[in-house]
């Protein structure tokens, strides 16, 4: 009975929010609260949901602090003198330009956002793309394989989702990943490399004059994201030493992650905006962005801590198991990797790693299979994701770059399944997760 209340609540859930008759923010509070009800959980309903709140609140408040410290870090420009020199370098030459375009994505997407990669990317990219002819679906396609690459950093929102389903740390999770990341980078620049040979051959090396200007404009272009009086040139070098040892005491583990960002983002917005009411502005700039991702962390941690208090997760994980034969349980993390694909592309993240994901790691326990292994796994669709018509900020690229949606989908596919691929192959290798 308990299974079935709890696929039933799943399918309820995801129906609502892929249909868009709820926001995954209130379907993450309803929905399990009415099922729990129905169930007869009612007088522990609030004792359950507190729980699963008080175990997310770790990374709710690790979200919030990253969000403003790479908040702060845009609005003083830390990324704009890449901008500039990336466009100096590339100039007439479409090969040059594609790899400098996977470059400049992959740094700009170290903040996890996909609203603010696609918004400084195509702006400083497209108007070079457009004086020299080149295709604007190569533009959106470096763009939406770089950011998917570094979309499972800490502090973005798959892999956010994924240690608040799992209660896992962000840590274990995260830290094994990197060489899976690194394989990924090297796949999208050597995608980038393939785009460009091809427009090269098709177009040439074009000369153009006054190129330094250019650039300028069109690095400025980029700058604009936020206004320039914001920006904090003189305290460049700061403000990427300062980041640089913020990564470093990530990767090393010397002090929580939530401890880390908070001192990180103290110290970024002392040392550029001193004043009090620049900081009280800068802080009210970036409100809306931590609000969205923190509330929805609170959420998901009554659908968390219902789902487990009730044991409807315990039941399904059974039932789920009954169905598998046993020569294939210990075989889930692959499996796992393998189906993110495409139920990351038909479901939201929400839906995915709120509502199966869970399932699926209780499902392989019963195997000896650790849920790390499994949080790392399902982290290995991003590239199929973003190119998911339920993603917002992809239609933000696709309409800046000005090009059709399902002309963008079907040209970038090939290449997102690829690098997908290529992170499932590198995590074997270093032992991210099992065969």
């Amino acid at each position: 009975m308990l299974a079935v209340l709890g696929y039933v609540m799943i399918v309820v859930f995801m129906f609502l929010i892929m249909t868009k008759r709820l926001s995954a923010l209130i379907a993450l509070m309803v929905v399990p609260a009415v099922f729990a009800i129905i169930g007869g959980f009612t007088k522990d309903l609030g004792e359950m949901a507190l729980t699963g709140i008080e175990q997310l609140a770790p990374t709710g408040v690790m979200l919030m602090f990253a969000i403003l410290y790479f908040g702060i870090m845009i609005d003083a420009g830390l990324f704009d003198p890449v901008v500039g020199k990336i466009l100096k370098i590339v100039k007439g030459d479409p090969l040059k330009i594609t790899i400098g375009t996977a470059v400049l994505v992959l740094i700009i997407s170290l903040d996890g956002d996909g609203t603010t990669t696609y918004m400084i990317a195509i702006s400083a990219m497209l108007p070079l793309y457009k004086r020299l002819g080149m295709n604007p679906l190569i533009l959106a396609s470096i763009a939406v394989l770089g950011n998917a690459v570094m979309n499972i950093t800490p502090w973005a929102g798959a892999m956010a989702r994924v240690v608040s389903a799992l209660h896992l740390e962000m840590s274990d999770v995260f830290v094994p990943l990197i060489p899976a990341m690194i394989g990924g980078a090297v796949w999208v620049i050597f995608t980038a490399y393939i785009f460009g040979a091809r427009e090269r051959k098709r177009l040439g090396i074009i000369n153009l004059t006054d190129l330094h200007a250019e650039g300028t404009a069109y690095a400025e272009q980029a700058a604009t994201v936020e206004q320039m009086e914001h920006k904090r040139p003189k305290l460049l070098w700061v403000n990427f030493s300062l980041t640089v040892l913020l990564m470093v005491g990530l990767i090393m583990g010397v002090m929580p992650l939530q401890v880390l960002f908070m001192i990180g983002f103290a110290l970024a917005i002392l040392i550029n905006y001193p004043n009090m009411e620049l900081q009280k502005e800068r802080i009210t700039a970036h409100a809306g962005n931590v609000l969205a991702v923190v509330s929805l962390v609170f959420a998901a941690g009554i659908f968390t801590g219902i789902l487990s208090g009730t044991k409807m997760v315990d039941a399904m994980a059974k039932s789920l198991v009954s169905l598998i034969p046993d020569a294939l349980g210990p075989h889930f993390p692959i499996i796992t990797a393998i189906i993110s694909l495409p139920f990351t592309f038909f479901m939201s993240n929400d839906a995915y790693y709120f509502g199966i994901l869970p399932i699926i790691a209780e499902a392989a326990s019963n195997y000896g299979v650790d849920s790390g292994e499994i949080a790392r796994a399902a982290l290995m669709g991003p590239g199929v994701h973003l190119l998911s018509p339920l993603v917002a900020s992809t239609y933000l690229l696709v309409g800046m770059a000005k090009v059709d949606f399902g002309e963008f989908q079907k040209f970038t596919l090939p290449w997102a399944i690829g690098t997908s691929v290529i992170m499932i192959l590198v995590s074997i290798t270093v032992g991210a997760f099992s065969l």
